[in-house]
């Protein structure tokens, strides 16, 4: 099955559609606009005349082919705990979507700025970062971040020419800033599950 992007128009409406059952089922309280990747603004139809908020945006092959951006008097249940709520709805908007986990970033959604500005904080921990990395000769280690927010930060550290790499699992996965001519050290490749499964008799056997 190929993703709902390949038509913007189809991809445009999936999303209104899921925006309406977050209304309707979903008792959110919310105003929405979507910017598709031809630059052209789709307001949500319920919303009353004027009360849409104005969308600009020039698309690149760095920016999302689909935006939307929320608003409304229950925005700040998406911009909690870290917008968990707003990533949350992104996710299923890209199940929806039939995106691969590679194509997540092909779509965004923010809910009054908040990921704009989340993108700027981003910006200046890099560069502070970066400062500190030069200055200490040590790796420096970020706090766990989404997989956006990661990206964006290795974006951010390109430009220090200092090595970067992803590191834990999950929810914990982290960006770990180094200096320079120290290289990431490589992971240790988990032992087969065969020889997990002897450890774990063995060390039954000597209790």
């Amino acid at each position: 099955m190929t993703n709902k992007l390949n038509d913007p128009g189809q991809a445009v409406r999936k999303i209104e559609d899921f925006l309406k059952i977050l209304s309707t089922t979903g008792g959110l309280n919310l105003k929405s606009n979507i910017l598709a990747c031809n630059g052209q603004v789709q307001p949500n139809s319920s919303d009353p005349a004027g009360e849409n908020m104005p969308v600009s945006a020039e698309p690149s092959d760095t920016n999302p082919r689909v935006t939307v951006e929320l608003s409304g008097p229950d925005t700040p249940l998406l911009t909690a705990r870290n917008g968990e709520l707003l990533h949350a709805i992104e996710h299923i908007a890209a199940k929806i979507l039939r995106l691969e986990p590679e194509e997540h970033d092909s779509i965004s959604f923010d809910a009054e700025g908040f990921k704009a500005t989340r993108n700027r904080e981003l910006g200046l921990m890099a560069e502070m970062a970066i400062q500190k990395v030069r200055l200490t000769g040590r790796p420096f280690s970020f706090a766990p971040m989404t997989s956006r927010e990661r990206r964006i930060l290795h974006l951010s550290l390109a430009k220090s020419g200092l090595p970067t790499a992803s590191s834990g699992e999950g929810p914990g996965r982290f960006v770990v800033l180094y200096p320079e001519g120290l290289e990431p050290a490589q992971p240790a490749s988990p032992p087969p599950v065969a020889d997990r499964t002897r450890a774990i008799r063995n060390s039954f056997r000597r209790r």
